[in-house]
């Protein structure tokens, strides 16, 4: 029987999962992926392709309201069916918060969980379906070994002064600080980078632009700033959520409409950045395409905050060498990356017009002073190489 190691990332209305080879070292090219959608909505789907990118799977789960449970219930009953000759050694988890604490892959135990789960108030959004999702697959799978892998840690070599609140140190010291976000696809970045550019242990900024967005400072290869901080609401505009802005809109919308924490954090997470701008959507595709007024404002002031946080992040790594695009948008919308390089120029950025519409690796033109790059990211093949490196399997 083939042996795998099993990736799970469980949002808050989607599962998603791949089955990696158990080689030495472990296959970056995953046997299966997928995941599964709309839990808790009514249409529930399991969709999956294989290593080729043939779709294996596309099907509705039964029951109205599937809850994260159920799901997980059907993922592996879907494995035993459709991938029987696999056997699961292992599952590595993408868990957003690590704290203060943990700085490193952990292997997950109750001691460990509990301390996890005293991290919902810093990650209210995020962590409980992480740790949901850890759960059942301890029930679904009590033998096999599960380890968390912190979308934070890859940040906690950020200096102190980056990730510091100008606020009282009572405050600062209960935990509120800056964390940053996104760190599993950042630590595979600079870990392949070598691969594609000389400039790799210089300065380097990677823009992880997708529905959720940041960007982050590297220097030798370890991160010296990122445009997230204490939640993944701060920094760049992104699908639905606002990015950075002044704590007085807070205060205003508190005392003036008379706004409480629910209908803030729906406000922030959901109905903000590039949704509530277009009063259109999301996508980046769809406003892209669109002539109307509003979604190329959207548009515009996506890329606007992209440059702001580029000369930031520089300024941080004292210079700039090298940029990369990752992400779903920073991989496949060339017209992002061509605003982005024209409002840069005076970085050093000269982007190869061609090479960005082909969207090659490198984009950059050959007298570029500045290395650009497009690189997709893997945080799921991240996941698996640590599973395997800590287990030592």
């Amino acid at each position: 029987m083939n042996r795998g190691i099993l990736t799970i990332n469980a949002g808050s209305s989607s599962i998603k999962f791949a089955l990696f080879p158990l080689a030495s070292p472990v296959s970056p090219c995953a046997e299966v992926s997928g995941q599964i959608d709309g839990i808790g909505t009514g249409e529930t789907r399991l969709v999956a392709k294989d290593r080729h990118g043939a779709k294996v799977a596309d099907e509705p789960l039964d029951g109205t309201q599937v809850a994260h449970a159920a799901a997980f219930d059907h993922l592996l009953r879907w494995f035993t069916a459709h991938e029987a000759a696999w056997q699961i050694v292992a599952v590595g988890h993408r868990v957003v918060h690590g704290g203060e604490l943990y700085s490193r892959p952990m292997v997950l135990d109750a001691g460990v969980l509990d301390q996890l789960a005293g991290f919902i108030t810093l990650a209210p959004l995020h962590q409980p379906h992480n740790l949901a999702g850890v759960r059942a697959l301890q029930a679904l799978l009590p033998a096999v070994p599960q380890v968390a892998c912190f979308d934070t840690a890859f940040h906690r070599s950020n200096p102190a002064v980056a990730q510091t609140f100008g606020l009282p140190r009572a405050i600062t010291a209960e935990g509120v600080r800056r964390y940053g976000f996104h760190g599993l696809s950042y630590e595979y970045i600079a870990r392949v980078l070598p691969e594609h550019t000389p400039k790799a242990g210089g300065r380097v900024v990677v823009a992880h632009l997708g529905n959720g967005a940041s960007m982050a400072a590297l220097v030798g290869g370890k991160g010296v700033a990122s445009t997230m901080g204490f939640t993944a609401i701060d920094g760049l505009m992104m699908g639905t959520r606002s990015g950075n802005l002044d704590p007085g809109v807070l205060l205003y919308l508190m005392e003036n409409k008379g706004m409480g924490v629910k209908e803030l954090t729906r406000l922030l997470y959901k109905e903000s950045g590039l949704l509530g701008v277009s009063g259109l959507s999301q996508d980046m595709r769809t406003l892209l395409a669109s002539d109307r007024p509003e979604a190329q404002e959207a548009v515009d002031l996506f890329c606007y905050r992209i440059v702001r946080e580029l000369g930031s992040l520089a300024a941080a790594a004292g210079g700039l060498d090298a940029l990369v695009f990752t992400g779903g948008i920073g991989e496949h919308a060339a017209e992002v990356r061509r605003r982005v390089g024209a409002q840069c120029a005076w970085l050093g950025i000269d982007l190869d017009p061609a090479a960005n519409a082909g969207h090659a690796t490198h984009i950059g033109q050959a007298g570029s002073a500045v290395d650009v790059l497009v690189i997709p990211t893997n945080e799921e093949w991240m996941i698996a190489h640590h599973t395997q490196t800590l287990l030592g399997i």
